[in-house]
């Protein structure tokens, strides 16, 4: 987008007086601008910066169920997206400077400090120095459109595939997706020649990636599914031309991804570097501590985080003691880790019985999520396995939000690849994590409350949402899940999986450790399969810092409600407590903070 049109678009905003034009007549006094609250000014700068990153940013548009200029995807990897990005950024930062917080509500002050916090983390992210060594590096293994965008023009994401319209403009969108491959591609040879680079490990995965997607036959690629189920209205001539042109695109797509297979295999891989740590890439330690800054919100250095994370570590195992104990294990705790492992009766004997599980946890949680929360989604919920052309690469499971309206459900998607590393004990625990209460609740709320501005509504710091989703877990306790000993183990060894996270992301980034020393310590330390530790070390190595969020988001909503329930002892209201940290969208837990520490104060002052 032109910088100057950016920048025109909020002029209507700038709350500085304009001198009158030398030689022009004199205002009429019944003209004069009606003069606005400090209220009013806030909100338009948040609708107006709302618009204008949506401009930039389309893709965010089908996000929320909007296909306005659904043709394109966005200007990725382009100096003028990046620039207008951050023009963007420094013109909200000025404009709000000029509103006086003092003269807001707490209510707007609360959105006023989060819009801040918000703005002042992009700008650090979009230095020239850091830009350096995030742009080069455009895509790993676990974050990438290269993955992304197969399920995103299946017909199965959140584009819609409704009316003749929809077809043409996922069309046009295969354009830009191509033309992003071939940026991809420039930007990792400015790595190779700055010498910041991707790790081999990560290349080859993504390489991996890629054969599986090119080894598919056309026909039956994600690309061709729109066109095996039209829909009515679509008239039997534009099929066949649709048809036609989606055969013809799809040769296309495949033809960049063969480009970039073929780059990464014969050129890059060789310049990929064999360390994995980011502290042992070019610039990496300042980029880590960015990160860490990023992923936590709070002011932590990777030694403190190291060293609360073995601390979490032995705690939690010496409460999967305890349930070795009650289950009459007579082995070590290593052996009791074996058998469930290995035994057959916690493996899923097919993924429709796996599927046919979920759909049972789901129905008990429906059946007493009443009783801790008031706030319910009006998002219903869809239990969906990963497409298997691309579930080996995924994780455990994840979550898709729903539209806002509620007209798309969210789904939880859970992974079916290799079925006898899905121990069933962590089901409960997974489906209360990534569907309800946990992020399908959370993001869902946000979404749905309209009185919130846009960027409270849809955004989100990864240490509050993945914060809420591990605390989510712990409700298994008041639901009555975890009585039953399997499923509290199960639950012991997700929380123990974030713990780990602690150890051996700071491990891996900070402190040197190789692959094979972090693998080791998650065997040593869970119950988690091969199969799953690999994919976890694989997962902190392509996305720095990202794994620390959950469990430091965690401790701190457990610190606030312990908090608020030994303030308020007998007043202590679960339900209105779980509506205050979830009724404002995702904040960085500073703020969350402080506004849960005005909640109680104001409760304990009634």
């Amino acid at each position: 987008m032109n910088l100057r049109l950016v920048l025109a678009a909020s002029s209507a905003l700038l709350l500085v007086a304009t001198p009158a034009l030398a030689g022009s007549a004199p205002p009429d006094a019944a003209a004069a601008p009606i003069a606005q609250s400090e209220h009013d000014k806030l909100f338009a700068l948040f609708d107006d910066a709302d618009a204008r990153e949506l401009a930039l940013n389309p893709l965010n548009r089908l996000f929320r169920g909007d296909d306005t200029n659904a043709r394109r995807l966005g200007d990725f990897l382009t100096d003028s997206a990046f620039l207008a990005a951050r023009t963007d950024t420094q013109l909200n930062l000025a404009l709000l400077a000029q509103i006086d917080r003092s003269k807001l509500s707490p209510t707007d002050q609360l959105a006023y400090d989060v819009f801040k916090y918000t703005e002042q983390q992009k700008l650090k992210g979009a230095s020239d120095d850091i830009r350096a060594l995030t742009e080069v590096r455009p895509l790993n293994h676990f974050f990438g459109l290269h993955t992304f965008y197969p399920t995103f023009a299946s017909g199965k994401g959140v584009a819609p595939f409704k009316t003749l319209a929809n077809y043409e403009d996922n069309l046009a969108r295969h354009d830009d997706y191509i033309a992003f491959i071939d940026r991809a591609i420039a930007k990792f040879r400015e790595g190779m020649a700055s010498g910041v680079v991707e790790t081999k490990l990560t290349v080859g995965i993504m390489i991996t990636q890629l054969d599986t997607q090119l080894a598919i036959p056309l026909a039956d690629s994600q690309y061709m599914a729109p066109t095996k189920a039209y829909p009515e209205g679509i008239s039997e001539p534009d099929k066949a031309r649709l048809t036609a042109a989606y055969e013809a695109k799809t040769r296309e797509l495949y033809a960049a991804n063969t480009r970039l297979r073929d780059f990464l295999k014969n050129e890059y891989l060789p310049a990929a570097r064999d360390s994995i740590g980011l502290s042992q890439m070019k610039g990496g330690a300042r980029l880590y501590a960015q990160l860490v800054e990023e992923s936590t919100t709070l002011p932590l250095d990777p030694e403190t985080i190291h060293q609360l994370g073995l601390s979490e570590v032995a705690r939690i195992k010496a409460e999967l003691e305890k349930v070795r104990k009650e289950v009459k294990f007579k082995g070590t705790l290593a052996e009791f880790f074996d058998y469930v492992r290995t035994d057959p009766r916690f493996q899923p004997k097919t993924r429709e019985a796996l599927t046919q599980d979920y759909y049972r946890i789901g129905r008990a949680v429906d059946a007493r999520i009443g009783e801790l929360f008031s706030l319910i989604p009006k998002s219903p919920l869809e239990i969906r396995p990963y497409d298997p052309s691309t579930e080996q690469f995924e994780a455990g499971g994840s979550y898709q939000a729903g539209s806002p309206d509620g007209s798309r459900q969210g789904v939880f998607y859970f992974n079916a690849y290799d079925l006898p590393s899905r121990l069933t004990p962590g089901n409960v625990t997974l489906y209360l994590h990534e569907g309800a209460p946990g992020h399908h609740f959370q993001i869902s709320l946000a979404q749905e409350n309209e009185a919130l501005p846009a960027f409270m509504r849809f955004g989100g710091t990864t240490a509050f949402v993945e914060g809420w989703a591990l605390y989510a877990e712990t409700l298994g306790n008041e639901m009555g899940f975890y009585k039953d000993p399997w499923n509290r183990y199960g639950t012991l060894q997700d929380e123990q999986l974030r713990a780990m996270r602690l150890v051996v992301d700071t491990g891996i980034h900070a402190k040197g450790w190789t692959r094979d020393q972090a693998i080791d310590f998650m065997m040593e330390n869970s119950g988690m399969t091969r199969t799953e530790v690999v994919a976890e070390v694989d997962r902190y190595i392509a996305i720095p810092s990202q794994a620390l969020a959950y469990k430091i988001g965690a401790l701190k909503i457990q610190e606030l409600r312990k908090r608020a329930e030994t303030r308020l002892g007998r007043r202590f209201d679960i339900k209105a407590f779980h509506e205050q940290v979830l009724s404002t969208g995702g904040l960085p837990l500073t703020i969350l903070e402080e506004k849960i520490d005005r909640w109680i104060a104001s409760q304990a002052a009634r």
